[in-house]
């Protein structure tokens, strides 16, 4: 599998070799420029999909023929949504993961205490969620995702052991502070993209077109098309055959340190 590690020394062999075939053979200027390219879409690829590996691991979904599923919310807890997701969540007796973002938390500790209570799984999802957290340096990264840690704790008297990195950006940098801080990363095999869908029925057929054994959803509790189309959705899981299934049990995941 190409990661980080192998494309480096894959490309730098490629480099070597382009400046023999250069010296012994002429080699033209622009195969750098070619070379330079590809690296940079490859780069971008690891960095922007998470479940590419290409920094670190990410666990994406549980590899099972069994019909389950699990559902995700991130950026939340807020008001309004966050309760009306768990009001659908407890009306069908389903279990999701919930990766909080720390600074929301400390303002919505009712909310937050509620998603625990109600047997819902909760992951770091850094305190600041700044958008460029990807561009912050590995110590500073640790240190928010540890504020999110502290915060928590002090209202639920849990740390959370699961993280899911901001927009799904990985790199370097991420993966030292994930490893430092021994977090299992954990991302998603079908994105919703709910937070730039607005039509329910468009999100509502491409989410379940993904529907698959093991599979894990992303969604957000920012979204109001999510919060509308829930419901139904959970209503055709269950008509399928599928159970849904809360995150780390489909996964067999420590939730808490």
């Amino acid at each position: 599998m190409l990661n980080f590690r192998s494309m480096n020394i894959l490309f730098i062999s490629l480099l070597l070799l382009s400046m023999v075939g250069e010296i012994t053979y002429g080699v033209p200027f622009y195969v750098y420029i070619i070379l330079a390219v590809v690296y940079s879409l490859l780069l971008f690829y690891g960095c922007y999909y998470v479940g590419s590996n290409f920094f670190i691991p990410v666990i994406c979904s549980a590899k099972t023929d069994r019909k389950v599923v699990a559902l995700s919310f991130d950026d939340g807890p807020i008001a309004g949504n966050t309760l009306q997701i768990l009001q659908t969540l407890k009306d069908n007796n389903a279990e999701a993961a919930f990766f909080c973002i720390g600074s929301r938390i400390t303002q919505n500790k009712a909310i937050f205490n509620q998603i625990h209570y109600e047997g819902h799984l909760i992951g770091n999802h850094t305190f600041s969620h700044h958008f460029w957290f990807d561009m912050f340096s590995a110590k500073r990264m640790l240190a928010d995702m540890r504020m999110m840690d502290k915060a928590m704790n002090s209202i639920i008297g849990k740390t959370p052991k699961l993280f899911r990195p901001p927009y799904g950006v990985t790199n370097p940098n991420l993966k030292k502070a994930i490893i430092e801080g021994n977090y299992i990363p954990v991302g998603w095999s079908m994105r919703s993209m709910d937070t730039v869908i607005k039509d329910e029925k468009k999100l509502f057929n491409k989410v379940i077109s993904k529907i698959k054994p093991g599979a894990v959803f992303l969604f957000h509790d920012t979204s109001n098309t999510t919060v509308a189309i829930l419901p139904a959705l959970i209503k055709h899981i269950h008509e399928n055959g599928y159970e849904i299934i809360r995150l780390d049990k489909m996964l067999n995941l420590q939730a808490y340190a």
